[in-house]
């Protein structure tokens, strides 16, 4: 089995993560909504955005270049870009749509931090600084050999228990 993260890791670690900053450091549901956590979990994936792309390309005929799996979408640019419409806003005192850029500047380089510690494959970080590729799965590879699977499932069951003790979920059903 090829180790890397799961789409459904991204996502639900992103939201996971977002979730508990929104929880327990600025305890602000205002900026940070339930649409906020969805949007959250969107950006957690955004960078396998790559991948249809690079297949559409591909079957166009076409060679995608750092539009393929990895390239452009998996570098530390990638994430940052978004931070200029988050400060932009955020100084315009639009609060709340600044906090959308922010979490998908923040969902991307999650997204990267997974990859690199997951994923078999390394990557162009601080592309187009250098084209230098980076990857600390050899160090950690033995950890996450064959546990994607499990571990997803592990990781929705805690949030989960998390979720039923802060929130009282079943409140809602």
């Amino acid at each position: 089995m090829n180790n890397m993260a799961f789409a459904v890791t991204h996502v639900l670690l992103t939201i996971i993560l977002v979730d508990l900053y929104r929880d327990y450091i600025t305890k602000n549901k205002k900026y940070f909504t339930i649409h906020t956590l969805f949007v959250a979990g969107v950006a957690g994936l955004l960078s396998d955005i790559d991948i249809p792309i690079s297949q559409i390309i591909t079957y166009l005929g076409y060679s995608p270049g750092l539009l393929s799996h990895g390239g452009i979408t998996h570098t530390v640019f990638f994430g940052l870009i978004f931070l200029i419409p988050a400060f932009i806003l955020l100084f315009k005192k639009n609060h709340k749509k600044s906090v959308y850029f922010f979490v998908i500047s923040f969902g991307i380089l999650f997204h990267l931090f997974l990859d690199v510690i997951v994923n078999e494959g390394s990557y162009m970080l601080f592309w187009p600084l250098t084209s230098n590729t980076y990857s600390i799965f050899p160090l950690m590879g033995f950890v996450f050999n064959g546990v994607q699977a499990p571990l997803d499932a592990v990781i929705l069951l805690l949030w989960l228990y998390h979720e039923e003790a802060k929130h009282k979920i079943r409140d809602f059903i």
